[in-house]
């Protein structure tokens, strides 16, 4: 307190005053600070709850309520997105009784899972020093069988050594004129020279380790109890070969096709290569993955090791290309001038997802995520039309509901903490609404970039087992070999039985001066899927 002294009234209550507004403003300053540090406080613990969520949450993204359109019943929306979002109920489906009983299926789940499997009958029998009546002492016969049970047996490998001879032909006539004439037998082209590789040995360790991800140094174990003495450094050795000598090559083939296309998807990820020149230990390697579009005829999935991360690298592997391009809306893919950019709606609903993980009664970022929803749901009952049917029916049915979610996210955007999870979904969103539109150009092009993340997650799951290539020719060897195991399942090809139709026949193939021919093991080529193709 201020004591007045030998202060007039009206000098005391200017030295009050005074203090009043030093005072105000100091509180007034503490208020900003705390409303800083209570935002501040916010984010971390939305940063908190996430992380405690991506450990020990789960992992789908699936909306929990069945219902997810329910924000479309609250009163307060606006009646333009009720017209344009509302949820659709189907029926449930009736079980039927049927003279008492509820009729079931003729097929079983088990009939199901066993159904491409060889089948042999085992008949149990008496020795026939048994079968005697034990009432009258006659000798008895078949009148019938009884079903028991069934199991699958598990026939293991075995290895067999094939020693190769050529016969050798001569002309008797000839040598008769002292003009000998000799021919030898065919005998194929080894899958690498001076090796006891074959077709089918080679294609197992690359199938273990690029679809199973089993690594070598657990095959070889397996390979030592078969009896052959394998090692971990021959089976690396034989998988970067047969990747520069083959492989690599079958996948510029591919690439060839696959630009062919008028819409892709792009992704990356990164791997970590140990003796990458000229790049610290620290620093992180990418591998690329581009493949060909869902409703494409000529399925395509291909992988490219690059040490950067940068726009450049896409930009100088599509080239000219100027298709259609669905990416997850990283930057670097700005670099691609000539192409019409499709960004992810599956990653806008992601961010959302995010908001309402930390904040579970948050309405607004539930019902940004159900706008999302909703695109999704209709898209999903187009799928099966044709390109221009699925072009008129999504500016029908799916443009409203986009055009509806963009009126109002900006006026929810305004009542949000910028810096926020949700806050920051909104800034994801705006920042890509123009590429957010594009697949309406298009009746090919799809709503999000699922295609190429799906195409990437073996890679990652590979990458959890092995960790990390030791040079840049096994990152190299690694892309071009993933490149033809999603390839061919993308095309419904058993893996192993076309890693084996390669090498059978690659080796005999002048491809290197004549590629056209490699035409004829493309995994959509009627004889390839007569070989190859999943029962």
């Amino acid at each position: 307190m201020i004591e007045k002294g030998n202060m007039t009234d009206a000098e005391y209550i200017a030295v009050l005053e005074k203090e009043i507004r030093k005072r105000d403003k100091k509180i007034d300053k503490l208020e900003v600070e705390n409303e800083c540090l209570r935002k501040d406080n916010h984010i971390f613990l939305e940063a908190l709850i996430l992380s405690k969520h991506k450990i020990f949450g789960a992992s789908s993204e699936r909306t929990e309520c069945e219902d997810q359109q329910s924000f479309f019943n609250e009163a307060e929306q606006n009646h333009a997105v009720l017209t344009f979002i509302q949820a659709e109920k189907t029926e449930e489906p009736v079980k039927k009784d049927v003279k008492g009983y509820v009729r079931k299926s003729a097929k079983t789940k088990r009939d199901e899972i066993i159904k491409n499997i060889e089948t042999e009958v085992i008949t149990c029998t008496i020795p026939e020093n048994e079968q005697i009546c034990p009432r009258c002492g006659s000798k008895m016969k078949v009148v019938g069988k009884k079903y028991v049970r069934e199991e699958v047996e598990l026939i293991p490998a075995k290895l067999v050594v094939k020693k190769y001879y050529s016969n050798t032909y001569g002309c008797k006539k000839c040598e008769k004129k002292n003009m000998p004439v000799f021919l030898h037998g065919f005998v194929p082209a080894p899958v690498l020279p001076h090796s006891l590789a074959s077709a089918s040995t080679a294609a197992w360790v690359i199938y273990q380790k690029y679809v199973n991800a089993v690594p070598l140094y657990r095959q070889e174990k397996d390979w030592e109890r078969l009896g052959y003495s394998l090692s971990r450094t021959t089976m690396a050795n034989w998988i970067i070969r047969c990747s520069e000598d083959y492989f690599s090559k079958f996948v510029e083939r591919l690439k060839t096709e696959m630009l062919k296309e008028k819409i892709l998807h792009c992704d990356e990820t990164y791997v970590k290569v140990l003796k990458e020149r000229n790049v610290s230990s620290e620093s992180k390697q990418y591998m690329w993955v581009y493949r060909t579009g869902k409703h494409s005829d000529r399925q395509i999935v291909i992988y490219d090791y690059n040490k950067s991360r940068s726009g450049d690298v896409p930009k100088k592997y599509l080239g000219d290309y100027d298709g259609f391009v669905h990416t997850d809306g990283y930057a670097g893919y700005n670099k691609l001038t000539k192409v019409t950019h499709c960004n992810c709606w599956a990653h806008v609903r992601r961010k959302f997802h995010e908001a309402i993980i930390v904040d579970s009664e948050d309405s607004i970022a539930k019902t940004a995520r159900d706008f999302c929803d909703k695109l999704f749901e209709i898209e999903a009952k187009l799928d099966s039309l044709t390109t221009e049917e699925r072009f008129n029916k999504r500016l029908m049915q799916e443009k409203p509901v986009f055009e509806a979610f963009w009126s109002w996210a900006e006026k929810a955007a305004q009542t949000v903490l910028a810096k926020s999870k949700l806050g920051k979904a909104f800034e994801y969103a705006f920042k890509r609404r123009e590429y957010l539109g594009s697949y309406f150009k298009n009746g090919d092009c799809v709503i999000s970039n699922n295609a190429a993340e799906n195409a990437i997650r073996p890679f990652t799951v590979g990458r959890k087992n092995w960790l990390f290539s030791d040079t840049p020719r096994g990152a190299k060897a690694s892309a071009a070999i993933y490149s033809i195991v999603e390839t061919a399942k993308a095309n419904g090809l058993d893996v192993f039985k076309y890693f084996e139709l390669l090498l059978t026949v690659l080796p005999s193939m002048e491809f290197l001066t004549n590629p056209d021919i490699l035409e004829e093991l493309m995994p959509w080529n009627e004889a390839t899927q007569k070989i190859c193709k999943l029962p």
